[in-house]
């Protein structure tokens, strides 16, 4: 949601589309009539900061927006937007090492609403040498893209051995992040036409037949046999700052013994 050319009625009305309500039942879930919330969404009627805050609450809208929706409406901002390394993230900072490192051997990474890879444990590092040794001299002084790197033609999607399992998801997922956060839209068209050059177009629709397992799992040929992994991500619980919200911490665990083998024996 591009923001910067938008009216808080504008805003207003995209955020509740959005989430799909109607006028009507936004009403009802903030006890005012449906003819006040027509009025604040049109202009004629200017909401109070207390109304403010139960509306965006009630969407459950990105606290990037919150914060955006109070500066349209003359408020100032609630929601802080610290750096990761801000001392006063410290106990932060703390706790995501400690998933991190306890997720070892096996791979996990943070990253941030853009897809940006804030850190990675040992296992993560390894997996990345691994599957993209040109990764080693990407440049240090701007951050790496997760996106980019699967998009490039010999990053990450290069060794993914059923790319056409795996491929079509992913890119139907990505399109769904990107409808709410737009600045991802062009890395998002950038991984599909690699999918494009790779599978052909007309093979990377979803197939939406029965699943055959209760994950997707994705598999890489490497120099150690072919290496199988299957994810889940922790996020944290009610944040209260922009930084905190947008975060995300994807855990790889082997989805075979083999897998599990090379990566007990390499990462040291």
């Amino acid at each position: 949601m591009d923001l910067s050319t938008q009216t808080l009625t504008g805003t207003l009305r995209q955020v509740r589309k959005a989430r799909r309500l109607s006028q009507l039942e936004l009403s009802l879930r903030l006890g005012v009539s449906q003819r006040h919330v027509s009025f604040v969404e049109s202009g004629r009627a200017k909401p109070s900061r207390e109304l403010l805050l139960a509306w965006l609450q009630e969407l459950d809208a990105p606290l990037v927006v919150r914060n955006e929706v109070m500066l349209q409406a003359g408020y100032a901002p609630v929601y802080t937007a610290a750096l990761l390394d801000d001392p006063a993230l410290e106990q932060i900072n703390s706790a995501l090492e400690r998933l991190l490192s306890a997720h070892d051997p096996m791979p996990a990474l943070v990253i941030d609403e853009y897809w940006n890879l804030l850190r990675l444990n040992r296992g993560g590092q390894w997996l990345a040498a691994v599957l993209m040794p040109g990764a080693a001299d990407l440049p240090n002084d701007e951050p790496i893209n997760l996106l980019d790197l699967l998009s490039h033609p010999e990053g990450f999607a290069k060794p993914i051995v059923n790319l056409e399992e795996v491929g079509p998801p992913l890119l139907a997922h990505l399109r769904h992040e990107a409808s709410g956060q737009p600045a991802i839209a062009p890395r998002v068209d950038a991984f599909e036409a690699m999918l494009h050059r790779r599978l052909g177009k007309e093979n990377i629709q979803v197939n939406w037949s029965r699943p055959t397992a209760p994950v997707l799992t994705t598999r890489y040929a490497t120099e150690y046999g072919e290496l199988a992994f299957f994810s889940m991500f922790t996020t944290f619980g009610t944040p209260q700052d922009i930084t905190l919200a947008s975060l995300r911490v994807e855990h790889l665990f082997a989805a075979d013994e083999a897998t599990h083998g090379v990566l007990r024996a390499q990462v040291q």
